[in-house]
């Protein structure tokens, strides 16, 4: 994905948290490729947003970064259930069970997660190797808006500080500890209504739908998403199907399009193409067969015991998106 440096970020977490931090990355943006120092990988463009990145060219290359060889998932619901800022009933077990089925599947060449273990770096191959490490839901109030978004739905703006001191301050209290060779990843999902940005001109709904990114906090490096609630404004960032019949549906698909993409570029210097687009941004909303269901709960995944809708991964191998195997 592409990227933008703001170095207004690091600044503000490390004041309005109260957090030792360093190197701390900055906020996405779809400006600056992937692999440019100082910056994070950024987001999934919102279905009608301008300078999506191209679906054909050019096949990834390495660039000499580390990738995730297997991965453990931390799962944090920061929603205050107050001011409509809420998840449906299933939204949390849905998504949780999916992280299990992801990790149950490890080996299997059955499932969009396998197309991972064609990239590698100086150390070997990714291992379709998933581990869900358990989740945990935070009640606590969002802090004053930290930024200001163009869409009416929102009723708070949280900033990428924010959401990464959400990320520290969660797994603290849990103690959740970051592995030290770049193996596990949290992912923060905000509650209905609630929007973010990385910059005044880009924000949640009206121009991306998730991102992922790395930051390092008090000497500790931790790998995230932000994944907002998708069906906020469905139009766009629904995937149009809800095989579970659930909120999580439409989020599950960019959840996945974040999970892929740090699995293979962790930290913004291991494999996109040359326009900067990592394995999912090349496929983004290509969702191609649907294996069964009816319309509007078409599935085109079954991993575990659970049936997903989820977008196509770019496969060297085939110089194109694929659903399984590589």
């Amino acid at each position: 994905m592409k990227r933008l440096l703001v170095l207004a970020a690091a600044a503000a977490l490390a004041s309005s948290s109260g957090l030792a931090a360093s190197a701390l990355a900055a906020p996405p943006s779809p400006d600056r490729p992937a692999g440019h120092s100082s910056d994070i990988r950024g987001i999934v463009h919102a279905k009608h947003a301008a300078g999506k990145p191209s679906r054909s060219g050019s096949n990834l290359t390495y660039h000499g970064g580390p990738v995730m060889h297997s991965n453990k998932t931390y799962a944090i619901y920061w929603v205050p259930g107050t001011n409509g800022n809420t998840m449906s009933t299933a939204y949390s077990g849905v998504i949780n069970g999916f992280f299990a089925n992801v990790g149950a599947d490890s080996g299997k060449t059955s499932n969009v997660y396998y197309s991972d273990t064609q990239y590698s770096d100086g150390a070997g191959k990714i291992a379709y190797s998933s581990a869900f490490q358990g989740s945990a839901t935070d009640n606590s109030p969002y802090p004053a808006s930290g930024c200001s978004d163009p869409v009416s739905q929102t009723n708070v703006c949280l900033s990428d500080a924010q959401i990464q001191a959400e990320v520290v301050n969660v797994a603290a209290a849990n103690g959740w500890t970051p592995t030290v060779d770049n193996q596990a990843m949290f992912f923060v999902f905000t509650a209905k209504n609630v929007g973010s940005c990385f910059d005044p001109s880009h924000c949640a709904f009206s121009y991306y739908c998730a991102y992922h990114g790395d930051f390092t906090s008090g000497g500790v490096h931790y790998i995230y998403a932000n994944q907002p609630y998708t069906n906020t404004v469905p139009s766009s960032c629904g995937s149009g199907q809800a095989p579970n019949d659930s909120d999580a549906d439409s989020t599950l698909n960019v959840t996945s399009h974040e999970h892929n993409e740090a699995i293979t570029d962790p930290d913004g210097n291991a494999w996109f193409d040359r326009t900067g687009a990592e394995n999912g941004d090349k496929c983004a909303w290509i969702f191609g067969t649907a294996l069964g269901g009816a319309t509007g709960a078409k599935y085109n995944q079954v991993i575990g015991t659970g049936h997903y809708y989820l977008q196509q991964e770019w496969s060297n191998a085939r110089s194109g998106c694929v659903l399984t195997g590589t």
